[in-house]
């Protein structure tokens, strides 16, 4: 479940991908931490608790506010990462203090009021601001907006809102999920994670329905507490002037409201829909009409590539690929400092996670300061898949983090990654980065044992043939969300009941994804909490931008792996303005179009045979040609890397001879460890 800050667990994943590039994937357990919730912090136009004192100038103000940003931002997010790591004199009372301090800040009524009257005054006396101060003042106005309720009656009510929410969060978590057993008829516990695990990979029929039958089970719990919420939050919307909660959450994160962004899906939604309807009859003509029914269809996709795909992933190797990789890119970090946690330990949390203690900005002199990020991820290195799970974790995550430390704009408030950051904004850049791992051009060049041979043909092909196909099922399995959460909001208030919303779950289950989903809609934790309600969208968008993106880099340059070019443009065209852009002009003014489903649709409707000779070919020259930059052959990413477990540091790129030094350390280290003895 999430955490309460928008870390995305386990449970708060898009579907996983194959081998080659089909649909979204945020490593399991693993993600960014985009915080989604726009009035966790709440505060009214009451008499401050921060004030901040009269100002001589617009450009003291600035100063002022970034400072208390930086202060407050920087102190909580390294108490929550001693505290998560369980670090020696870490202190779960200092974590509190500075997280209640962190929250009043972006909660404080005087900050916004600060910043409306230096506004103000810029208008009223036209070039008294210059276009840097106006810039940073229309950020700072738009954070804090998204953290204070000035209408007491609103804030009063999502007060309210906040205490059903935790009373939700708090029976579901109590909730006694589990199955049972058809063969030994006893009851099994197991967490709504562990089912649908089971359902994609138990080989008995009778154990895979009886889970999906346990899943289906949390919609009739949670749905009397849930629809309280549904409708406390329609009238917190409409008192904002909104249409219906959806379109508040919507224009707030996005910038863009709830018309616009079903005007992007529909168009997706229409033009996937014959898709989808042919490779379902292709499933039932392979593998019989059984395999449609929902809790047999991930059983039926799931292909058994695991284990020969892990000799080419050894987990050691991992942090050395993935930086290789992006140096190749003509990726830099700006001198930023990224601290590694990769393995499991007892007593280290249980979710992965990324996070920015330091966000990237320039100060009004001219200096840069630069990032500090900390990830990290729960990999057993001895267990088949962990090296594959740590390469996408590091793609993944190293993008988001090459993508805060390139911001450079006047004040942290570009760089933070919470709301106004825009969810699909933030996902494109790791989605794009961690799809190079499913493409043929660079399987050939970087999948190697750890003797160097290279990931064999057919191996990819295997993969290929298992799931292109049926890349459709996963969009269409992220579409059913927003598709469901749009039409609950829209559902007149005397139709909430509970009989209405699991029916109504079905019918878009079967309208969106052809039949009931594998995944029942009210076992998907997003709806449930503010953070992460009517932003599932976020990840849709993110991959139609990423398919827009890698249409146009290989239109320009012919490829991606590889290629130099291409961390020059996403710095200039995505990662620099931070913020301060809207998400969707971002898109068009890299691509030269605006955001469109048209090359997704194209991926999907490519035939498996003209998809597999294009990946042979591309892999083919990639084998031959080798990585760029070779095994052991120095590289430089302008970054810091530090390799810990806990309070040991295991290597240091800046004592240890730069990154490729440490990379070397890091594999003794692993070797040692897991595998001597």
């Amino acid at each position: 479940m999430d955490d309460g800050r928008g870390r995305h667990t386990a449970e708060h994943q898009p579907p996983d991908r194959s081998l080659i590039h089909s649909s979204p994937r945020i490593p399991a357990s693993q993600g960014s931490r985009q915080a989604r919730g726009l009035a966790g912090i709440v505060a009214s136009a009451a008499p401050s608790r921060m004030a901040i004192a009269a100002e001589a100038s617009p450009q003291e103000l600035i100063d002022k506010l970034n400072a208390a940003y930086e202060k407050a931002h920087v102190q909580y997010e390294e108490n929550f990462w001693a505290t998560k790591m369980a670090l020696k004199g870490n202190s779960p009372e200092a974590l509190a203090s500075s997280k209640t301090a962190y929250e009043a800040f972006l909660g404080d009524p005087a900050n916004l009021a600060a910043v409306r009257r230096a506004l103000e005054q810029g208008q009223a006396a036209p070039g008294s601001l210059t276009p840097d101060q106006e810039q940073v003042l229309r950020i700072m106005e738009r954070t804090f907006k998204c953290y204070i309720m000035e209408d007491p009656k609103a804030a009063a009510l999502k007060e309210k809102i906040n205490s059903l929410e935790a009373a939700l969060s708090q029976a579901r978590n109590q909730m006694a999920l589990g199955y049972q057993d058809p063969v030994s008829g006893q009851f099994k516990a197991a967490s709504s994670v562990q089912l649908r695990n089971l359902v994609r990979v138990s080989d008995d029929e009778a154990t895979r329905k009886a889970c999906f039958e346990s899943l289906r089970s949390i919609g009739p719990f949670v749905g009397p507490q849930f629809l309280e919420i549904v409708k406390e939050r329609n009238r917190l919307a409409r008192l904002l002037g909104f249409e219906d909660f959806y379109d508040y959450k919507v224009t707030a994160a996005e910038g863009f409201g709830k018309s616009r962004l079903f005007s992007i899906l529909d168009d997706l939604e229409a033009k996937t829909a014959p898709i989808m309807t042919a490779a379902r009859a292709r499933l039932a003509e392979e593998k019989g009409a059984a395999a449609l029914e929902p809790h047999n269809l991930s059983y039926a996709l799931a292909g058994d590539t695991e284990k020969a795909q892990d000799p080419y992933f050894p987990f050691e190797q991992a942090v050395d690929v993935w930086a290789r990789t992006f140096a190749a890119l003509g990726i830099k970090y700006m001198d930023s400092t990224m601290t590694l946690d990769l393995c499991d330990r007892a007593g280290k949390y249980s979710n992965g996670f990324c996070h920015w203690p330091q966000v990237a900005w320039r100060k009004p002199d001219g200096a840069f300061v630069p990032a500090k990020a900390n990830f990290t991820s729960l990999a057993t290195p001895s267990q088949v898949g962990s090296g594959r799970t740590a390469l996408g974790t590091l793609l993944h995550e190293g993008g988001h983090a090459a993508h805060f430390a390139n911001i450079d704009q006047p004040s942290p408030f570009f760089s933070q990654e919470r709301a106004p950051t825009s969810v699909a904004y933030a996902e494109t850049q790791s989605m794009f980065l961690d799809a190079l791992m499913h493409d043929g051009a660079w399987l050939g060049r970087y999948a190697r044992s750890r003797s160097g041979e290279v990931i064999p043909w057919s191996v990819i092909a295997e993969g290929l043939k298992a799931t292109q196909p049926y890349d459709v099922f996963a969009l269409r399995g992220m579409l059913v969300v927003p598709y469901f959460e749009k039409a609950l909001y829209e559902l007149p208030e005397d139709e909430l009941s509970v009989e209405r919303l699991l029916a109504l779950a079905d019918e878009v289950e079967v309208r969106v994804q052809g039949g009931l989903s594998p995944r029942p809609l009210l076992s998907v934790p997003h709806p449930l909490s503010d953070e992460s309600s009517c932003y599932y969208h976020g990840y849709v968008l993110a991959e139609m931008a990423v398919r827009q993106t890698r249409a146009y880099f290989k239109s320009k340059y012919g490829k991606i792996v590889d290629n130099p070019n291409i961390g020059k443009d996403l710095v200039e065209g995505y990662w620099r303005p931070g913020n301060g852009a809207p998400f969707l002009d971002l898109v068009a003014g890299l691509t030269g179009k605006p955001l469109a489903a048209d090359d997704w649709v194209k991926d999907l409707e490519k035939p498996l045979e003209l998809a597999l000779q294009e990946e042979e070919a591309d892999y083919v020259a990639a084998a031959a040609s080798g990585p760029a930059v070779s095994p052991g052959q120095p590289f430089d990413l302008g970054m810091r890397v530090r390799l810990v477990h806990g309070d040991e540091l295991i290597a240091d790129s800046r004592e240890d001879g730069g990154l490729a030094g440490a990379c070397d350390k890091f594999k003794a280290w692993v070797d040692k460890t897991y595998y001597e003895g």
